[in-house]
């Protein structure tokens, strides 16, 4: 799913951040799940399910795209 998102136009990479073993998304938090948590300057803050747990992920974007980025995710998820 991460290569997908980093496919999307106007997304510059996929940076991955801490894990947390244990954690769960939730319903319907298969693994491979990304969930898009908020906008911050420079792109989309998110996490994916793992099997372990919970990865926390960085969407860099260009500039204007992170909305339109954010819808996109969500479509790739049904």
């Amino acid at each position: 799913m991460i290569r997908k998102v980093e496919a999307l136009e106007g997304v510059v990479g996929v940076i991955i951040g801490r894990s947390y073993g244990g954690k769960s998304l939730g319903r319907g938090g298969t693994t491979g799940t990304i969930r898009v948590q908020r906008e911050i300057s420079g792109g989309l803050k998110a996490v994916t399910q793992t099997a372990k747990g919970v990865q926390e992920l960085f969407i860099r974007t260009e500039a204007g795209c992170a909305e339109g980025i954010w819808e996109k995710v969500r479509e790739l998820e049904s």
